[in-house]
């Protein structure tokens, strides 16, 4: 097969050279990224944002999602060169926005935290820039059909693509699962050391009023007789 266990369509093992430099592109296609992904720290009341230069007519894909930090949600907006709003969200957990340039210039994204007075924000984010190149030589241009090698390469590009999204996805969740866990036990061992204060404190009482109880109480003295 081309591919280790991914291609559904069988190959024979004697490949020419041509057809293994194929395939070995197509993989390495597949398992390489474009664009930039970054995990950043958000504080409280703040806005962080990021410029890129870009072309006119030219595709960029902006995706987010909140890891950890309050309810999970932080505000989001993209601007053109001209100072234009082209996305605004506010306290969204995650999404996707893509968009085609109309003017050359520098676009900026901003994450915003400003509504919140205390909790900080860990924000995961991937700007993807451009469409994917082909894997195939001429192959938007092409007027015959694909060859089986050719289709099979194509199958493992494409299921390359959507295991590398399926990673990214599930760490994402196992830093938010983790985040919350981490939470959940702070919260538990505070709440540990409360009752146990309060069990101490009951205890005390407890026992001094049941002192009380058995206190021998003297009689005053009388007043004097005449």
């Amino acid at each position: 097969r081309c591919g280790a266990g991914a291609a559904p369509v069988p190959v024979r093992v004697a490949m020419p050279g041509a057809v293994r430099t194929l395939c070995l592109a197509a993989l390495l296609g597949a398992l390489g990224t474009g664009g930039t992904e970054l995990t950043l720290e958000l504080p409280d009341s703040a806005q962080r944002c990021f410029h890129q230069e870009l072309e006119s007519g030219i595709k960029f894909t902006l995706d987010y999602q909140v890891i950890s930090g309050g309810h999970y949600d932080v505000d989001c907006y993209v601007e053109d060169p001209n100072g234009k709003t082209i996305y605004q969200e506010t306290k969204k957990q995650y999404d996707s926005f893509s968009h085609h340039t109309e003017v050359k210039g520098v676009y900026t994204f901003c994450f915003s935290n400003e509504f919140s007075t205390f909790s900080h924000k860990i924000v995961y984010f991937d700007f993807q820039v451009g469409d994917e190149p082909p894997i195939l030589p001429d192959m938007n241009n092409r007027v015959t059909a694909l060859t089986q090698m050719e289709s099979a390469c194509v199958t493992i590009h494409e299921m390359l693509n959507a295991v590398i999204d399926s990673q990214t996805h599930y760490r994402l969740r196992e830093a938010q699962d983790r985040s919350r866990a981490e939470e959940l036990s702070g919260r538990v061992s505070y709440w540990s050391v409360g009752e146990t204060l309060i069990l101490f404190v009951v205890s005390i009482g407890q026992v001094m009023l049941l002192k009380s109880f058995f206190t021998e109480k003297r009689p005053s003295s009388g007043g004097a007789g005449t």
